[in-house]
């Protein structure tokens, strides 16, 4: 019998694809992100940086993709983690000020509670879901969402979790890992109480908007510094993978929460602000030293883990995958992100961005640029730059971000102004970008219903009646002679359980999805809780209901733990 060689190929290539498809199907991988905090993609080597070498995120980058557009969807960190946790814009839930769950002094004195923003019903967290779908889910360890996680979002979040803690090595694993030195609170210091990790005839190149002297200097030597130790850290991560036998089994994430930790960075949506690393590395050397120059949001972080474990996206979630099962057909065209009340300074922005240009909404254009911020002025380089300010020394750049007002709408040139210093917006060359934009803006912010439209005061009266959180509801409970059932009242309650001889810090609540046996001596415990509603636990033994109990929120413990320190909430009125 003759072979016909001109189908060779073709088997070749339909045995390829579908074995790759029953390799995730029958043997979901496991998911890394390792996230670091308040960096910008600009200092790094694989972005074009070589100040300092940073050889695990090079090998991390060789082995995997390197994203070139990749963006926060605000310039700091609790909104980003909305989004990053949900799937849906911060400032479409009421999620956007930054922060709502501990208000600053100056927040606090005008009327600003501890809230939880309350996303819909139908809004679960992304690590709910996929634990929902047997993965073993850990969080070590920042919870800063705006709201107090969801009771059955993670096996453990704590300092502790870890993938290690997980019941057994064939469980897959969607794991976070945190790393906190490069944030802006780590570079306050005015002396050179560090080693710093720069090597000594580095040119420092000082963006144009800080203190073009030896305080600007200091700073970006800082943050090299921080940087090699993320290196460190990194490296550390993946030989863990490695010594397991699991790194050809494990798709990491390595990105950052949002842009730098500077002066006319953080906080703002500039691309310095909103603009993050992003490499991918895959199993099996899969797209290995390649670049990828999509558009890629935060909103879009959920719905592609969801997709690379082969987990169809709920419709609620607003992104779009970019990568796995479920990847999304259309590239983006923009990206969109959103500036409101940073502590005690209240504005409000929207942005959207191509590939090429960067349109501002300014909602406040009465308001200055910069507006005082208590925590960022202990950073060296913004003391300096308000010397400057009041000495008449900064230069054209540098007073930019000091103007007493700003127009309505900015547009910039990335590719010519990536500082984004010179606003095209009244240029006529630009009539049909600005327009475009502006109708992207308008679009954007009503398909999300934004938030942001609404003034924070009422927004937490629709969240918190009378000050007062929201209580999710008992459900109803059943109890037969072998088991128990349970049914929600609370719309987008989650439901749980677990037996108190199986409670272990590294195992979370199970998901209830049918009865659930009883067993003899051992006390059921059923916990019902809404996102940004007060939980509801009850307990039973040997078929009896024995307690209901309605526990403190984390606001209300922070309220009884530090309230005798804290400016007092004016009267309602």
């Amino acid at each position: 019998m003759k072979t016909n060689l001109k189908f060779i190929p073709i088997l070749v290539y339909l045995f390829t694809i579908f074995g790759c498809n029953n390799k995730i199907e029958n043997q979901p991988l496991n998911v890394l992100w390792l996230v670091a905090e308040d960096l910008s993609p600009d200092y790094l080597s694989v972005y074009g940086d070589f100040t300092v070498p940073t050889p695990n995120i090079d090998k991390l980058a060789s082995e995997g993709v390197v994203y070139d557009y990749a963006f926060s969807t605000s310039g700091v960190c609790a909104p980003s983690r909305a989004t990053l946790a949900t799937g849906v814009y911060a400032n479409s839930f009421g999620a956007q000020n930054m922060r709502t769950m501990w208000a600053e002094p100056n927040a606090r004195r005008s009327g600003i509670i501890d809230y939880e923003a309350v996303p819909p019903p139908n809004v679960k967290m992304v690590s709910d879901i996929i634990r929902e779908n047997g993965y073993y889910a850990t969080n070590n360890s920042k919870t800063d969402y705006q709201f107090e996680m969801s009771v059955m979002a993670w096996d453990e979040s704590s300092n502790n979790a870890h993938w290690k803690n997980r019941p057994n090595s064939n469980t897959p694993f969607f794991s976070i890992f945190n790393f906190g030195p490069t944030h802006e609170g780590n570079f306050f210091s005015n002396w050179d109480d560090e080693e710093f990790l720069v090597p000594e005839d580095s040119e420092i190149n000082i963006p144009p908007y800080l203190p073009q002297n030896s305080v600007g200097e200091r700073d970006l030597k800082k943050v090299y510094s921080r940087i090699v130790k993320l290196d460190e850290w990194i490296g550390e991560k993946i030989k863990e993978l490695e010594d397991e036998g699991l790194l050809e089994k494990t798709i990491v994430f390595f990105y950052s929460d949002h842009g730098g930790p500077l002066p006319r960075q953080k906080r703002l949506l500039y691309d310095s602000g909103l603009k993050v690393p992003l490499v991918i590395r895959f199993p099996d050397g899969e797209r290995a030293g390649k670049r990828d120059n999509r558009l890629v949001s935060f909103v879009d972080f959920p719905l592609t883990v969801l997709s690379l474990a082969g987990i169809e996206p709920p419709s609620f979630m607003q992104g779009q995958a970019f990568e796995g099962k479920y990847k999304s057909k259309l590239d983006r065209k923009y990206i969109h992100g959103h500036a409101d009340r940073f502590d005690e300074s209240v504005d409000m922005i929207r942005a959207v961005r191509s590939k090429k240009f960067k349109y501002f909404k300014n909602f406040n254009p009465e308001k200055p640029y910069y507006l005082p911020l208590a925590f960022r002025e202990r950073l060296p380089s913004m003391q300096e730059l308000l010397r400057m300010r009041d000495a008449g020394e900064l230069d054209e750049y540098q007073s930019l971000w000091f103007r007493k007002s700003k127009p309505e709408e900015e547009l910039f040139d990335i590719e010519n102004d990536p500082h984004e210093l010179n606003n095209i917006a009244n240029n006529p060359q630009y009539t049909e970008v600005l327009t475009a934009m502006r109708e992207e803006c308008i679009s954007w912010m009503n398909v999300i219903d934004d938030k942001g439209l609404i003034e924070e005061k009422e927004l937490i009266e629709s969240f918190y009646p009378n000050r007062k959180a929201r209580q999710t509801e008992l459900p109803i409970i059943e109890i037969s002679e072998k088991n128990v059932s349970v049914n929600e009242l609370t719309d987008g309650s989650r439901l749980g359980y677990r037996y108190s001889s199986e409670k272990l810090t590294s195992k979370g609540w199970n998901h209830y999805n049918n009865p659930i046996d009883l067993k003899p001596n051992d006390t059921l415990e059923i916990i019902a809780h809404r996102i940004g509603y007060k939980s509801v636990l009850t307990k039973i033994y040997n078929g009896e209901k024995i307690s209901v109990e309605y526990p403190l929120s984390r606001i209300e413990i922070q309220d009884i733990r530090y309230s005798a320190n804290r400016p007092k909430l004016p009267p309602i009125k």
